[in-house]
């Protein structure tokens, strides 16, 4: 085991410099040992639960060109779709019935949900499933949007910060998309009072290893409550379809790093973990993580949202196919439950 590898297991934090070190040196041993130390401790906070989320992409209509993005606003060749009120309620009512405790509700930057639509979608949830958690990942917003969505009962919001670095953020986004203003919004929405998710793709286009080592940092400092992270996978029709994608290997690798410095984290094996690997969930979960996300859209609509090419949207992906995720999950030696799954706080 490498120097730095045993630093971090003792101390459970590393300076910026020997991140980029410890990423750059890092050896299967390191890898082994990490990913079996990021176990034991989430299994010490959360048990071997792996906490199922029914994920709803309401709407691929986005007003944003983020140059990575397959429903950027400039691909002519995205069909676009968005889910009415009833269409999202019956998504719920088939996630409840299948044991989902939570619904996300994610979506490209679609002007037609406004905040009087969004609450009232949310409200609606609320009253029929008030057992149930929501969480939104619908983009920025202003401070007046995140607390209205709030007093409406949604409890979580996912908003990437993509990247730590601000010249690696004007690299993947148009310059009316501000590094200033992505952290505005997760800081908003910590001071509001959600579970807060960030996160960032692993091998996206121009990243190095000191960007990684700045995004280590910054979760570590800013503990947000869900980190998801997932390789990136270039879409065809964007400026960075002809981009290599990023590392099931160095992903697992970081998924461990953070369970060791961020204990009580929600950490999800990504759907994009799922496709550029076919055991990438279960090595997610064999690397400290502890949600899962299967898709409970409608099936007609599955296919369009393509955020990144062959994006898995059938199999163990799909809802319908629940018992075949919890059968993956048993091998690693967890158990898919039925529970809001809140993140503890150390």
């Amino acid at each position: 085991m490498t120097e730095l590898a045993f630093k971090l297991l003792k101390e459970k934090k590393l300076s910026q410099k020997e991140y980029k070190n410890l990423i750059s040196t890092y050896t299967a041993e390191d890898a082994d040992v990490l990913a079996k130390e990021a176990c034991r401790i989430r299994d010490e906070v959360y048990g071997k639960k792996v906490f199922i989320r029914g994920l709803i992409e309401i709407s691929n209509i986005c007003k944003n060109d983020c140059y990575y993005c397959g429903i950027r606003k400039s691909n002519a060749h995205c069909v676009r779709y968005r889910l009415t009120h009833e269409e999202i309620l019956e998504c719920c009512e088939e996630g409840y019935k299948l044991g989902f405790r939570t619904f996300v509700l994610q979506g490209g930057e679609d002007g037609y949900y406004t905040d009087d639509i969004l609450c009232g979608i949310v409200s609606d949830i609320k009253k029929r499933y008030p057992d149930c958690a929501v969480t939104l990942s619908l983009g920025e917003r202003t401070y007046e949007s995140y607390l209205a969505l709030f007093n409406a009962g949604a409890d979580r919001y996912l908003l990437r910060h993509e990247t730590a670095d601000t010249e690696h953020y004007s690299r993947l986004h148009p310059k009316e998309l501000t590094f200033e203003n992505r952290m505005r919004c997760l800081n908003d929405l910590r001071d509001i009072g959600y579970q807060v998710g960030a996160g960032f793709m692993v091998g996206s286009p121009y990243q190095t290893v000191d960007h990684i080592a700045k995004d280590l940092c910054f979760i570590q400092d800013f503990k947000p409550d869900m980190c998801g992270i997932g390789p990136f996978i270039p879409h065809k029709d964007t400026p960075f379809g002809d981009f290599s994608g990023g590392s099931a290997d160095l992903t697992c690798f970081l998924l461990s790093v953070i369970r060791i410095i961020h204990p009580c984290v929600l950490l999800p094996a990504t759907t994009a973990l799922g496709t550029v690997s076919e055991d990438g969930r279960e090595r997610g979960i064999l690397s400290g993580a502890n949600v899962v996300m299967p898709n409970l859209s409608p099936a007609s609509v599955r296919k369009k949202y393509q955020l990144y090419n062959n994006k898995l949207s059938d199999g163990a992906e799909s809802a319908q196919c629940l018992q075949q995720l919890k059968e993956r999950v048993a091998l690693t030696g967890c158990e898919i439950t039925v529970d809001r799954g809140d993140v503890k706080k150390g």
